[in-house]
């Protein structure tokens, strides 16, 4: 089975877990950043990792999905949200939404992952009344982001994707 992992990562969070991924899947799984990425016409297993903007994949894996068509997928991604949070399974629902026709999603992992200093700057000089504007909660679920992917993380991702065929 020929496979094919893609990946989209801001802060290195998602490569991480595509590494750990890699690492279980069958000899000869190819990996690439999206931009790099390949048809995957060519490819009997497709596994897509991304970075949650705005509730679904990134902008470039977003674009790259749909020409996923009639394949066995794995999805898996990052967050700064808790991983058992409704964001979190609406981030996964919402991608598996952007995937081309017939595929079947048989491996899922997502987990949270460290924020873009920037983004968090940003929002840092928000006005408190601005719904992403920082508040005891949205402070600690920042710091507990900034801890992940950790070593129980990528062993997680790796029991998802191990001995799928």
């Amino acid at each position: 089975m020929k496979s094919l992992i893609v990946y989209s990562s801001k802060t290195g969070n998602t490569r991480k877990v595509a590494e750990a991924i890699l690492s279980v899947l069958p000899a000869g799984t190819e990996i690439y950043p999206v931009e790099n990425a390949p048809d995957p016409a060519a490819y009997d297993f497709v596994a897509v990792g991304y970075w949650v903007d705005r509730g679904t994949a990134n902008t470039e894996m977003a674009a790259y999905m749909p020409k996923i068509c009639g394949k066995k997928v794995g999805i898996f991604f990052t967050l700064g949200a808790f991983p058992h949070s409704p964001h979190a399974q609406d981030s996964f629902d919402n991608g598996v939404k952007l995937l081309g026709e017939n595929c079947e999603v048989i491996a899922k992992f997502w987990c949270q992952g460290a924020i873009d200093p920037k983004l968090t700057a940003w929002m840092s000089k928000l006005p408190k009344e601005h719904p992403h504007a920082p508040n005891p909660e949205r402070l600690h679920r920042w710091a507990e982001a900034a801890k992940h992917p950790d070593a129980a993380d990528l062993e997680a991702a790796k029991d998802a994707f191990r001995n799928l065929f």
